[in-house]
Formats: C-alpha cells, sequence, structure tokens
C-alpha cells in the first residue's frame, strides 16, 4: 500500500506512483512515519502543480540549456565521451536547516584536522612517531611526495581547498565515504547547476529560502587575496596575477577549468604556457614574461614537476617545486596533499581527532580495516563477501564489492590481500539513502552522494552551503553514482535563511587595493597559447566562411547549368571548380592527376571537399579545427557565442549522419541548405565576439587572424579565375561568381551602376579601402592592428611583421588596375596581376609566420637535465 500526504491531490499521486515500493531504510524526502519530510512539502506541491508532463518538457529545457552553454563532461576510454553534455535531474536534493549546521559544523572539524594531518606529513611527522599513523600506510601510497618534505604555504592553512563526498547512513547521520584533497572539482558545476535551475524553474524558488552559491566563490577568492599578502618577508603583495592551471581540454572536467578562470577572472593557462626562471614562475603572454604568484592547480600533483617529479609529465612546469620552497609562488593545493585522499587514513582519523583536536568526529567515516594490521587483515579476509575492497594506491583504484564476486574471483582476491596486505583496505557495505529523481514523468528513489566544499579564510573554512549532489543511473546500483559511470548531478537547497554575515561580493577583504592604470587587472594578460588560439580561430572562420561561400557558389552554378550547360558555362564552372581545389588546397581535386574525370563528374569530389572530415582542407576539416581552437579558450567566450557553436556543431553532425544514409543527391540536397545556415551562423559567431571581446590584445589577435585569412581567400580566388584569360562570356560569368562569393556584388551594382568590368571588379576587390571586403581594406586594418601589438622594440621603429604588412600595402597602392587587366600578346593570363597577387599571398603568409614566431613562440621549452635539488631527508 502506498502511504501518501494528506495534502496530495491526483497530480501528486501520479507524481509519486510506486515511490515507496521497496524503499530502503532511509530516503531523503519520505519520512519513517509515512508521509513526506517538512522541508520537502513545499517543493512537492509547487512539482504537483506543474505535472509530470510540464516537468518533463522543462527537464529537456534544462539538458538543452546546459549543452547549448557548453556544459561538458568527458569520459574517459569512450569514444563518444569527448565534450559529453553535463546531465542534470530537475528535481534538487533538498537538506533541512537545523540537519546543515549539524552537516557544516562537522565539516569545518574535519578540514580542521586534515590540514594539521598534511602539516605534519610534510613537516615533524610526530604522528608517525607517536605511532598515530603507520608509516607504510603514508610511504606506500602514491600521494606522498618526498620532494614535496617542508614545502609549505604561508600561514595556518596547508589545506586550502577541501571536498567531501557524504552520503546519509542507515542511522540517518550524514558519513564521510571519501575526501578530496589534490585538486577538487565539483564547483563550477554546482555553480552552473544552480543557474539551469533558476532559468528554467524559477516558480520552484518561490517561497522557499535556498541558500546562495555565490557567497562561496567571494570567499575563494578573498582567501587567494589574504593568501597573497602573507609574503615570507613580511610584505604585502597587492593585485597578485593568479592562474588556473588546467591538464588541457583533453580533461574530464575542463568545462569547470575555463568556467572558474573565467567566472573569478582569472588567466586559464596550461603548463607550456608557464616557465621557471631566476627562482620565479612566468606566464608567456603575448608581451613577453609576467610573474606568476598564485597557482590554481587543476593537474594531479605528481604531474606538476617533471624535473623532480613524474618525468614523462608534460602537463607540468619543470623547476616548480623549486620556486615553491622559496616562497616565491603559492600552489593550491600544495603539492602532496594527494595523500590525504589514501582510503586507510579513515581508519586512524577517530584516534588522531581526539589527539590533536581533543575530539571526536563529528560525521564519523564509513568503516574501514587496513590490512597492514594483522587484527584488521584478519577481519576482512574473514569477511570478504560483506565488505568493499579498496586498493591503497590511488594509481590503481579498484573497488570490488565482495558479494557481487565468485568463488574463484574470492579466492584470487584473498591471495592479493595476504601478498601484500599494507595495499588494501576493507569497508562496511553501507547501504546509503536515497532521494527522489524525475524519470518518465514521476519520481523514483535513487541513491545519492553529495560532494561539499571547503575554502580557508585566515582564521576558519567557509563551506559552500550545498554543493554537488549526484544520483545513480541505475536504481538499486550505488557504485554508479560517479559521473564517470554515469551518474547524473542535481542542484542541491540548502533550505534556510541566509547567515547573519555572509561573504558579500560588496565585502572588501583586508589587503584590498585599489586598482590603478598601473596595476590593474593583472590576470587579465593574454597567455602566449590563448593568443595563438585566438588568432586561429579568427583564421578557421575565416576560412570555412570562405569555403562555404564558393561552394555555394559553385552548386548554385552548376544546378543552374545542368542539362543546358553552353561553352561559356562549362568553362566557368570548370574554372570554379579548379579555383575550389587551390582554396582549400585538397589537391589532386579538380587541377592534378585524375582530374579530368572528376571534372565531368564532380559531385562525389565535392562532397569529399565538404563533408570529409580527415581530409584536409574540406569544410568539415575546418570546421573540426575551428571547434578544437574555440575549445581550448572557451573561457573567452559568452553564453550567447556557446550557443551559436552548440548550434553549429549538432547541425554539422546531423548532416554527416543523413550523408551516411542517404543517396549522394539527397545528400547535396541537405548540404545546400546547410552551406546557408553555416554561413549565418559563422557570421554570428563573429559579430558576437567583435562586439563582447574587449579592444584588447585578444580582440586584436582574433581580427587579425580573420583579416590574413580573408586576404589569402580572396587572393587565391581571383588569381584562379580572374587571372586567366577567358572568352566574354566564361570571364563574364566568372566575375559575377567572384564578386558573389565574396558578398559584394550589390555592393559593385549600386557603387559602379554598369555592367560588369573586369577593371572596375578588380578595383573594388583589391583597391577599395572603403570597401570591407577588398584586399586593401583587410591590409589596413592589419596595419592598424600590428601597430597596436606589444613590443620590446623602439616603438619609432618598425617591426618585422609591421615591414611586410607594409611592403605588401605599398605594392598593392603602386599597382594600376589598368596595367593589371592588360594581357601581352599571345599571352594566355594577366601576367602583372598574377606576379602582384603571388607577392601579395608570399607577403601574407611570411607575416603570419612572423606573428606566430614572435608572439607564441617566444620563449624556448624546457628539458630535465639534471636534478639539481636532492630530496631532503626523512
Amino acid at each position: 500500500m502506498i502511504i501518501q500526504s494528506q495534502s496530495q491531490n491526483n497530480s501528486t499521486h501520479h507524481l509519486l506512483s510506486g515511490y515507496t515500493a521497496g524503499l530502503p531504510s532511509m530516503d531523503e524526502m519520505w519520512g519513517e512515519q509515512g508521509h513526506l519530510r517538512a522541508h520537502w512539502q513545499a517543493l512537492i506541491d509547487k512539482m504537483q502543480a506543474l505535472g509530470g508532463e510540464e516537468l518533463g518538457q522543462r527537464q529537456q529545457e534544462v539538458l538543452r540549456l546546459l549543452r547549448e552553454n557548453g556544459v561538458t563532461y568527458s569520459v574517459y576510454d569512450d569514444p563518444q565521451g569527448l565534450n559529453r553534455p553535463w546531465k542534470l535531474d530537475p528535481v534538487p536534493m533538498l537538506i533541512a536547516k537545523a540537519d546543515w549546521q549539524i552537516t557544516e559544523a562537522g565539516l569545518k572539524q574535519r578540514a580542521e584536522l586534515l590540514n594539521l594531518i598534511l602539516a605534519d606529513i610534510y613537516g615533524e611527522r610526530q604522528l608517525i612517531k607517536d605511532g598515530l599513523l603507520p608509516l607504510e600506510l603514508v610511504y606506500n601510497h602514491s600521494g606522498f611526495l618526498r620532494a614535496c618534505d617542508q614545502v609549505r604555504l604561508p600561514g595556518k592553512y596547508q589545506l586550502f581547498l577541501y571536498a567531501a563526498d557524504l552520503a546519509r547512513g542507515p542511522d540517518g547521520r550524514m558519513w564521510v565515504i571519501s575526501d578530496r584533497t589534490q585538486a577538487p572539482s565539483g564547483t563550477g558545476y554546482a555553480l552552473e547547476n544552480r543557474s539551469a535551475m533558476a532559468r528554467v524553474f524559477p516558480d520552484l524558488f518561490q517561497n522557499i529560502p535556498v541558500r546562495k552559491l555565490a557567497h562561496f566563490f567571494q570567499a575563494l577568492r578573498n582567501g587567494l587575496m589574504a593568501l597573497s599578502a602573507k609574503q615570507p618577508d613580511g610584505s604585502r603583495k597587492e593585485n597578485p596575477r593568479i592562474v588556473v592551471l588546467t591538464p588541457g581540454p583533453h580533461n574530464e572536467t575542463y568545462f569547470e577549468h575555463a568556467y572558474l578562470a573565467s567566472y573569478l577572472g582569472y588567466a586559464l593557462v596550461q603548463g607550456d604556457d608557464l616557465m621557471v626562471r631566476n627562482g620565479y614562475v612566468w606566464l608567456k603572454t603575448l608581451g613577453g614574461l609576467e610573474t606568476v604568484d598564485i597557482i590554481i592547480r587543476r593537474v594531479d600533483d605528481e604531474f606538476c614537476d617533471p624535473l623532480e617529479l613524474r618525468k614523462d609529465s608534460q602537463l607540468g612546469v619543470a623547476g616548480l617545486l623549486e620556486v615553491m620552497r622559496r616562497g616565491n609562488v603559492l600552489v593550491v593545493n600544495p603539492l602532496g596533499s594527494g595523500v590525504l585522499e589514501n582510503p586507510a587514513l579513515m581508519a586512524f582519523l577517530p584516534s588522531i581527532s581526539r589527539h590533536l583536536l581533543n575530539e571526536e568526529l563529528i560525521l564519523p567515516s564509513v568503516a574501514t580495516w587496513w590490512c597492514g594490521q594483522p587484527k584488521e587483515q584478519q577481519y576482512v579476509l574473514e569477511n570478504l563477501e560483506n565488505l568493499i575492497i579498496k586498493t591503497l594506491d590511488r594509481q590503481h583504484k579498484s573497488t570490488l564489492v565482495g558479494q557481487w564476486l565468485d568463488k574463484k574471483q574470492l579466492a584470487d582476491l584473498r591471495f592479493a590481500i595476504q601478498t601484500r596486505p599494507h595495499l588494501y583496505i576493507g569497508q562496511e557495505h553501507v547501504s546509503f539513502s536515497t532521494a527522489p529523481s524525475l524519470i518518465n514523468g514521476h519520481l523514483e528513489p535513487m541513491n545519492t552522494v553529495l560532494r561539499t566544499f571547503l575554502v580557508a579564510q585566515n582564521d576558519h573554512y567557509a563551506v559552500m552551503p550545498g554543493g554537488l549532489t549526484r544520483s545513480s543511473s541505475e536504481k538499486g546500483n550505488f557504485l554508479l553514482v560517479s559521473n564517470q559511470k554515469g551518474g547524473i548531478s542535481k542542484d542541491t537547497w540548502i533550505i534556510g535563511a541566509e547567515p547573519e554575515n555572509p561573504v558579500s561580493s560588496l565585502h572588501k577583504p583586508a589587503n584590498y587595493a585599489r586598482a590603478s592604470p598601473s596595476n590593474a587587472n593583472p590576470s587579465g594578460v593574454l597567455p602566449s597559447r590563448t593568443a595563438e588560439n585566438l588568432f586561429w580561430v579568427g583564421r578557421y572562420t575565416e576560412r570555412a566562411l570562405s569555403t562555404a561561400r564558393l561552394l555555394r557558389t559553385v552548386l548554385r552554378n552548376l544546378n543552374e547549368s545542368n542539362g543546358v550547360a553552353q561553352e561559356p558555362d562549362i568553362v566557368c564552372q570548370q574554372a570554379l571548380l579548379k579555383a575550389l581545389t587551390h582554396l582549400t588546397r585538397t589537391y589532386p581535386g579538380f587541377v592534378d592527376k585524375g582530374s579530368q574525370s572528376r571534372l565531368q563528374q564532380p559531385l562525389t569530389e565535392l562532397l569529399s571537399i565538404i563533408l570529409d572530415p580527415v581530409r584536409p582542407g574540406s569544410l568539415s576539416f575546418t570546421l573540426k579545427s575551428l571547434f578544437r581552437s574555440v575549445y581550448a579558450v572557451r573561457d573567452r567566450w559568452s553564453m550567447d557565442s556557446w550557443r551559436v557553436i552548440d548550434a553549429l556543431e549538432k547541425e554539422w553532425q546531423t548532416l554527416d549522419s543523413k550523408q551516411q544514409a542517404d543517396h549522394p543527391e539527397a545528400t547535396l540536397r541537405h548540404v545546400q541548405n546547410a552551406l546557408d545556415h553555416l554561413i549565418t551562423t559563422l557570421v554570428a559567431f563573429m559579430g558576437l565576439n567583435m562586439e563582447t571581446l574587449s579592444r584588447e590584445q585578444g580582440w586584436l589577435l582574433l581580427d587579425a587572424g580573420r583579416r590574413i585569412e580573408l586576404s589569402l581567400s580572396l587572393i587565391s580566388m581571383v588569381r584562379s579565375t580572374l587571372v586567366i584569360l577567358q572568352e566574354a562570356p566564361a570571364e563574364y560569368a566568372l566575375q559575377e561568381a567572384i564578386l558573389t562569393s565574396n558578398e559584394s556584388l550589390i555592393t559593385y551594382r549600386f557603387q559602379y551602376r554598369t555592367y560588369l568590368e573586369l577593371q572596375t571588379v578588380l578595383d573594388l576587390l583589391l583597391m577599395d579601402t572603403a570597401h570591407p571586403r577588398s584586399l586593401a581594406y583587410q591590409l589596413v586594418q592589419l596595419q592598424t592592428h600590428l601597430s597596436a601589438f606589444p613590443r620590446n622594440l623602439d616603438k619609432q621603429r618598425l617591426s618585422q611583421e609591421e615591414k611586410l604588412l607594409m611592403e605588401a600595402l605599398t605594392k598593392l597602392r603602386l599597382a594600376e588596375v589598368s596595367q593589371l587587366v592588360k594581357i601581352a600578346d599571345k599571352a594566355t593570363i594577366r601576367e602583372e596581376l598574377d606576379s602582384l597577387l603571388a607577392a601579395m599571398s608570399r607577403l601574407l603568409f611570411k607575416t603570419s609566420e612572423v606573428i606566430t614566431l614572435t608572439f607564441f613562440n617566444h620563449a624556448q621549452g624546457q628539458q630535465q637535465l639534471t636534478l639539481v635539488t636532492p630530496y631532503p631527508e626523512l
């Protein structure tokens, strides 16, 4: 029999239909007395008013919003796992105020305790000397890094950021099931979940006092500012340069790295963006090297310094540890903090808490037995079928559920434990609580785990009021709560009014210094990698646009003349097809070996140029390159820009699937429609960023890349069509096609009010500095951009790239169009025009190369030569 609340009507009956059937002993929403818990009642009443169908529609809207905002989570070893859309259950996890107060106090106590343990492990190691912490447990864990001995952050707290995974046990209390102390992930996802819920379900927040998350991020900023003020010599560091160190776009939580960097206003960097010189860490920027004061690392500690830690790492900064020893850079969390993630440590926390804090733990840990102790080993071996077995070493993580193993697997596991007992632990198999999830229009109980976050302040830890809840993707299987296993996230609501003195975005920390022109936005410098990717975003966007526009012209020309083509039409078609090959550089294509047959039957080659994702130069290949560059600097884009990119990526994936299913002619119809939308979308993307990016270094690089690519594309099209002598009808058609492909036909008609003539066409496309699609206009804009680039030379002197561009612009301005159109006797090409365009192309390629060498590779990579600093004696 289903027990229901008195306030439930038919809609609620449907929403909760069957919910209590087979409930475990503990559920977050359903009380033991057979009714909804008080703090859930208002939410369920509001969901009742919406109804199951409306909730389902809003659930899809949540997923669409997250996808459009670019919220992703990559799954390793999954071909479909890269940039997988984030999943959010629309039913939040609710925690009552009184319950949260106990949990919050327990989290603060645990953070304080772990901070003391971390300081001791890399300090006096008194806990080991006193027998409270077995040395085998510490030294056999790969998270313990000997090279980090005596490396400290200034002040009281070594554990600056901390996260705990919590689940409610059968006794109704929150239990800690794991500690996250290296580079805890999830804060950005928690904030994005709240934003999505507030956007799609504003009615659910009405009259329900939900604690805000934004205060936690201000506490993080204030904590970093306070940390930077604690210099070893007592000096104060105002407006420190803070960076977020990420492994890169292929990391599972790269979205969060970029999101937090953008939200907090810090530079997002990879290991190659940083270098060590003269005892400091330097950021390679567009204008040179800039010192770094604080690194928020999202790279596992052993990968952070290939010189002293893992020598095969490509993610870290050689020499980082030595700079940390000198106190010239602060890294949070400090390297070596992963030792606290050792699951065996849980078995010893109660006694250590009594010893260091003279307190019992407020939040219990899951009962844990370390097999390195004879009595505990014997207990684990005798109860394997009823325990969960984990390995000590995080590099060989595995979780085995004893009751799921057969006799042979149990025997093998027993032998492994007996052989190397210190590497294994046993944990109690506890049935954790469930919470409601929306599935097929009604609520079902699913196992949940809550990850909470803390950040150190001057004298205490600040706790995020909520966190990232994850629910199982399969009913009754608590192991599938992990995002890597398909778990689904939930927003977490702490029910109750805000505390009287929350950390406010309006509150200025004690060491606040008003920004001045000399110290404003020190974190806003442009890292070289970011600059390079912005430059290539501009180039790839314009390359895709030029290719799509010429393809659209070619397809339109083929359609119009199909079956009734005259000789001039055929000449024009073949010239445009050859121009397409030259523009995309998809040789042999329509110009080299075998081209005649392809010119006669161009459909297969055209579809390859459009859709082949592994063919360099194809439109699909160019778009993949664009998406890769866009993702690499995702912290630079607005939400609207992400929506544009998401729509474009999804449409192109759909087009590719249609190609596999349909006949080529049908695919071509889809392609023609897709090209129109692609052009519109790319123009919208560039327009958005031209309007939203600050007119500083990033915008200059983006637009410079765009101008260079537009110039090269225009030169390629003109050179492969209008340079070659054709009969008048064919030449007229080619002029119209090239004007159309460069969005210049309407301008020509309004400006010249005459029939197409080659001299006026070239004047518009090449010489007209007032026409925004002309070559001269691009060169003038490039010249302006280059003059604003940072440089070390005397500003009165021209840089190499400025000289190249000036040479190109001078050649163009000195040219006479009347001479360019002339053809020598018996010649088949306009040699002077061809010579000018070849020189323009060569100078622009050289300019791009010099920009790359000057601004994107100004510091050499680092190599490990020898270990100059020995490990301290332990």
